[in-house]
């Protein structure tokens, strides 16, 4: 007998057979697994493997260049060295000092500026000056057509010959007439008629010597002389004009430039400083620049104070006299004057781009011999121009920057600019 499991519990009959004879007894169960799959053979396992190493090596070559600084070690790195700022600085001196009064923007006037007019009428024969000629008092400019004044002299000495004679005529008269009063010859009224008339041939006499001399006066008026001296300017009339007596545009014009004058404002705050100068006697030296206040064009003195201020600008008038031997003022011209009104002896200076503006006071940077600055503040007595002059806070000798502060602070490393950051040594100055 055998039995069989399944799905389902039965029990079957097999054929007879003539040796023997059995029963079979199915019995239904749980399925059978299906047979496991036979295992790979060796070489397909090799196949997968390089398969796999492939794909490995060709992600980790197109990645690595990706993923290379993720595997640098990062190295430890040093501290960055402290920043050195590029400077110019300058050295803080003890020098004389000359306090000036300046900015001050003067008009040059002439102490004579003479038009040259003729004082007769008639054409003119000759321009004896260059355009633009210094002249002197007496020198020839123009000569007129005199002729005419000559006939009029020769007419005149003619008339006073006449007269002469006439007068000479009356006396014989007179001298005559004198002895024959005292006979009865004549009567007195005959003697003093011809005295009468003796008078007045003397008269006329007198009256032909003064017409001489007007006509005389005149042919000196032919020839126009420099009044003065100073430079002549354009001519206005050319050879071959007429000309009248005191035509209003005249010849030319002399304008005299050595010495000459600048009248020159000052705020009325700085009054009584040039009052007790001048109250002391002291010659207060003005110098005249140019428009620019580049060029010096001359150096003057001080000679007179207006009377008032002038209430729309709050200033006063000055007046300084200039010897101008070189020329270079002319009238009308502007200019900047500056006035001297004091010398400091052994003043402590810097250059005023050193000195800065706090909010509070004003400082400066020095620069210490290891090339580091320092904010010190500063007293200033005042300013002249590009220098400062220091009341403390500055010794002399110490290097202020005046160039690249705006990049410091207290302790800043520094180094003169257009030198090597690292270079050894404090900053060179300015020269």
């Amino acid at each position: 007998m055998a039995t069989i499991h399944g799905s389902k519990s039965a029990t079957a009959k097999p054929a007879s057979s003539p040796e023997t004879s059995s029963t079979v007894t199915i019995i239904h169960g749980p399925p059978t697994p299906p047979p496991k799959s036979e295992p790979p053979r060796p070489k397909q396992r090799w196949f997968l493997t390089l398969v796999i190493l492939a794909v490995i090596g060709g992600g980790a070559t197109l990645g690595y260049p990706w993923i290379k600084p993720y595997l640098v070690l990062k190295q430890p790195t040093a501290p960055p060295p402290p920043r050195v700022t590029p400077v110019v600085t300058a050295k803080v001196e003890r020098t004389d000092v000359d306090l000036y009064i300046g900015g001050l923007l003067g008009t040059v006037t002439s102490f004579k500026t003479v038009t040259v007019r003729s004082r007769v009428d008639g054409e003119i024969m000759k321009v004896a000056f260059t355009e633009g000629q210094m002249v002197h008092a007496g020198d020839l400019l123009a000569q007129i057509d005199s002729r005419q004044y000559r006939v009029q002299l020769a007419e005149a000495e003619a008339q006073l010959a006449k007269d002469k004679a006439t007068l000479k005529l009356a006396l014989m008269d007179y001298d005559r007439y004198e002895p024959l009063v005292s006979s009865r010859a004549i009567t007195k009224q005959q003697l003093d008629s011809q005295e009468a008339l003796v008078n007045q041939s003397q008269a006329t006499i007198q009256v032909d010597e003064s017409l001489i001399e007007n006509v005389k006066l005149q042919l000196q008026y032919c020839e126009i002389k420099a009044p003065i001296d100073g430079r002549i300017g354009l001519r206005m009339v050319d050879l071959g004009n007429l000309v009248r007596a005191n035509d209003t545009a005249g010849i030319a014009v002399i304008t005299q430039l050595n010495p000459i004058a600048v009248v020159f404002p000052i705020p009325q705050d700085a009054i009584s400083r040039v009052q007790e100068k001048m109250q002391a006697d002291e010659q207060l030296v003005v110098e005249a620049y140019d428009r620019e206040r580049k060029v010096k064009l001359a150096t003057g003195k001080l000679a007179a104070i207006d009377n008032q201020v002038d209430p729309l600008t709050g200033t006063v008038k000055l007046k300084a006299v200039f010897e101008n031997e070189k020329g270079m003022l002319f009238p009308n011209q502007f200019v900047n004057c500056r006035l001297l009104v004091e010398k400091l002896q052994q003043a402590v200076v810097v250059l005023t781009a050193g000195v800065q503006h706090g909010p509070d006071s004003m400082f400066a940077y020095v620069v210490k011999p290891d090339s580091t600055v320092e904010l010190r503040k500063v007293v200033v007595a005042t300013t002249e121009g590009d220098r400062t002059i220091i009341r403390s806070g500055l010794e002399p000798g110490e290097t202020v920057v005046i160039e690249g502060v705006d990049k410091l602070q207290q302790g800043s490393k520094v180094v003169e600019r257009g030198t090597e950051a690292g270079q050894a040594g404090p900053p060179k100055t300015a020269a």
